[in-house]
């Protein structure tokens, strides 16, 4: 015997429409579109009623997704399933190191070097960052605004005006 189900969907005819024109739009990803029709596949109040197995194959998710999508609906609404969270700790987000700090970052590394110092090092950069910058800098920002100047334009730069290659 089956189990009774634990989250039964009955869709209204607004929702019907709001989830249909979701899925029409062009600027839909493809995860929202696939969780609107999880849920109109599941749908109870209105035509032909898809097993959770029926709608992971049509919709070719696999059967945790239509779980989750189901318990996302019955928990938050259709504004559950259409919204597309990002994560909001993203690399921009996090940044300590603004386009100011970075150049003048670059400038000192690009600098003369301490005395009894043969080069730039991070922690040097570090220390000496200190004393010039208003806002504290770690080390790993230094890492990340001075790994992203090194890229093949810089290298090209480094070759003499006149013996570069057409």
């Amino acid at each position: 015997m089956a189990r009774p189900k634990k989250h039964i969907i009955k869709l209204t005819d607004d929702e019907v429409k709001e989830l249909k024109s979701v899925i029409r739009k062009k600027k839909t990803s493809k995860t929202i579109r696939s969780r609107c029709q999880i849920i109109l596949d599941l749908d109870e109040a209105h035509g032909k009623v898809l097993t959770h197995e029926q709608s992971a194959k049509s919709n070719g998710v696999c059967l945790a997704t239509v779980a989750n999508t189901v318990s996302k609906y019955t928990s938050g609404g259709i504004c559950a399933v259409t919204e597309f969270k990002r994560n909001v700790n993203s690399d921009n987000a996090r940044r300590k190191v603004d386009g100011r700090t970075e150049a003048r970052l670059i400038e000192l590394a690009c600098g003369p070097v301490p005395a009894g110092h043969s080069r730039w090092t991070i922690r040097l950069l570090e220390e000496e960052s200190k004393v010039i910058l208003e806002t504290p800098v770690s080390r790993e920002a230094i890492r990340n605004a001075l790994k992203k100047q090194t890229s093949t334009s810089q290298k090209r730069l480094l070759v003499h005006p006149g013996k570069r290659r057409p």
